[in-house]
């Protein structure tokens, strides 16, 4: 496999130093004050960082050798408050008009709101089978939702992964509840690992979906298969019109586990990915764009691909998850990395990635932007989970 070489957008880890051993040991004494790498309890992870729900090993030397890019002038995103919400793995949190978080459980089928600081459990999403990193994953409200009230919702049946919208009913009193789910795609395959699952309605109107390649990578490559992708969808689970492939819901491929989807304010669309045991990768993706995976990954400068353009080398620095931009910045939650990682955009190019809260609330799992302007950061199996709600740097 091709990795990634240095190039914009990318950064590279330093050498090591001869005196790394005596570093390490150093480290090692160290913890027993929990000064070295301030880890917080999580799960283990597959190559590429995704979660197997088994107890995660302490962060390796590398993690704790890694050299921190200088943070930009000026603040980074803030903590405005931690949310103690007692969820159970949570994946993913869209925010109705009125500022109630709506948020996914993977392996308990729940979908909750969160209200005035306070979690609710509005229903349980049947036909859900969690296990590995399958179960209820991304949502996503109608973009006329004011008027149809539609949430729509990826998850994990008994054959494959699926999409499904259902009624958010309110009540006179303001209480949630769900109705019944209609199944407007499915046959995207599952595996326990790389099940993709991000949901997400672009400024067109039409419904984006990040896929995996459920552990068979040569499917990323075949532009009628729909594993290892981003496919664009109507809102009834069509095909979008205007699809580089003609009546074909693939929007990109060469993909190897995407689960994070957000648009700039010029309205392009970006992608956070999952590498192998290196180069995780944030792309800015073009319609018909082949991103390499299984033939490359990173930025190798591969005639016929598409190079990402931030490449974390190390999938124990990052393992990026939900992917938000806000104010010309993306926010990608950090999985192994235990950290959210800010990147400056500049049209269509990245900046160096800056990392903040560092192993401070263990593994992150999403990160979306609220009515009132704060990022929501959910944790992921902190037993309980919970939320961050940060102030973004202006």
């Amino acid at each position: 496999m091709n990795q990634a070489k240095a190039g914009p957008g990318s950064f590279l880890r330093p050498r090591l130093l001869p005196a790394r051993a005596l570093l390490a040991a150093a480290c090692i004494s160290a913890l027993l004050l929990s000064a070295c790498t301030g880890s917080s309890p999580g799960t283990g992870s597959s190559p590429g960082g995704t979660s197997t729900g088994s107890p995660a090993a302490p962060p390796s030397a590398s993690q704790s050798d890694t050299v921190q890019p200088p943070k930009p002038e000026g603040n980074g995103p803030e903590l405005l408050r931690k949310l103690d919400l007692n969820l159970t793995l949570p994946w993913s949190i869209v925010f109705l008009d009125d500022g109630t978080a709506i948020i996914s459980e993977r392996d308990t089928r729940l979908i909750k709101s969160v209200r005035n600081g306070h979690a609710t459990t509005i229903g349980e999403f049947p036909g859900v089978v969690p296990g590995g990193e399958g179960g209820l994953l991304g949502l996503a409200l109608s973009p006329t939702f004011s008027g149809d009230r539609l949430l729509y919702s990826y998850f994990t049946a008994e054959s494959d992964n699926r999409i499904a919208r259902t009624r958010l009913e309110q009540s006179a009193d303001g209480r949630l509840s769900l109705g019944t789910p209609e199944v407007i795609f499915s046959g995207i395959p599952k595996a326990p690992t790389h099940n993709g699952g991000r949901i997400r309605f672009g400024p067109d109107g039409f419904l984006y979906v990040g896929t995996g390649d459920s552990q068979r990578p040569e499917q990323a490559q075949d532009r009628n298969a729909l594993g290892g992708k981003i496919l664009r969808l109507t809102p009834d689970g069509k095909p979008a019109p205007g699809n580089p492939f003609g009546n074909n819901p693939v929007y990109s491929y060469g993909h190897r586990n995407v689960q994070g989807l957000a648009w700039d304010s010029a309205g392009r669309l970006w992608a956070s990915e999952f590498g192998p045991d290196v180069n995780d990768e944030l792309n800015l993706i073009k319609a018909g764009g082949n991103f390499g995976w299984p033939e490359v990954t990173g930025a190798p400068g591969r005639a016929g691909y598409l190079d990402a353009k931030v490449v974390w080398p190390s999938t124990a620095d990052s393992s990026p998850s939900g992917l938000e931009i806000v104010n010309g910045t993306a926010f990608t939650s950090a999985l192994r990395g235990q950290r959210l990682w800010t990147v400056t955009l500049s049209g269509e190019t990245a900046g160096t990635p800056v990392a903040y809260f560092t192993a401070q609330y263990g593994r992150l799992r999403d990160v979306s932007l609220a009515p009132d302007g704060t990022l929501w950061v959910l944790s992921n199996n902190q037993n309980p989970d919970f939320a961050l709600v940060l102030k973004p740097p202006r």
